[in-house]
C-alpha cells in the first residue's frame, strides 16, 4: 500500500496510494476493513473512514517502549527516537477527530476496546 520501502528515515515520503485505499474501502465484503499505521497524506482519504481511532500513550510510556526495542527495529536509532519523541511533542501527523484510545493498556484491551466501537465483540457500540 505504501509503495517502495527507501533508505533511512522515510518519514516525509510515507504516503499511502490514495487510489488503492479508495479501492479497499469500496470492497464490502468483509464486516470491516482496519487500516492501521499512520501517512503524510491522510487528509487525502480519512474521510473515506467509518471511524478513525488514535491510540494514544503518554510521554513516558512512549519512552519505556522505545527504550526496550531492539537496535535494528524503527525507533531504537537516536534519529529515529528524536523524531518519534518530536512528532508526540507536535501531534502534527495525528488526525484532529477520531475515538481516541488508551494504548498505556495491555494490547489485547487495546484491541477489545476498538472492537467494542466497531460492535464485533458482540456487544452494542458505546
Amino acid at each position: 500500500m505504501t509503495g517502495v520501502p527507501t533508505e533511512g528515515i522515510g518519514h516525509l515520503h510515507h504516503i499511502w496510494n490514495v487510489a488503492r485505499v479508495r479501492e479497499l474501502v469500496a470492497d464490502r465484503r468483509a464486516p470491516a476493513t482496519f487500516f492501521c499505521g499512520g501517512s503524510r497524506n491522510f487528509a487525502a482519504f480519512i474521510d473515506l473512514f467509518d471511524e478513525v481511532f488514535v491510540l494514544h500513550v503518554d510521554i513516558d510510556t512512549l519512552r519505556e517502549r522505545l527504550d526496550q526495542r531492539p537496535e535494528d527495529e524503527w525507533g531504537a536509532r537516536p534519529e529515529e527516537r528524536a523524531l518519534v519523541l518530536r512528532l508526540h511533542a507536535t501531534q502534527e501527523d495525528v488526525p484532529t477527530t477520531g475515538v481516541v484510545i488508551d494504548a498505556t493498556q495491555p494490547l489485547d484491551d487495546v484491541v477489545d476496546d476498538i472492537l467494542r466501537h466497531v460492535a464485533l465483540d458482540g456487544t452494542s457500540q458505546p
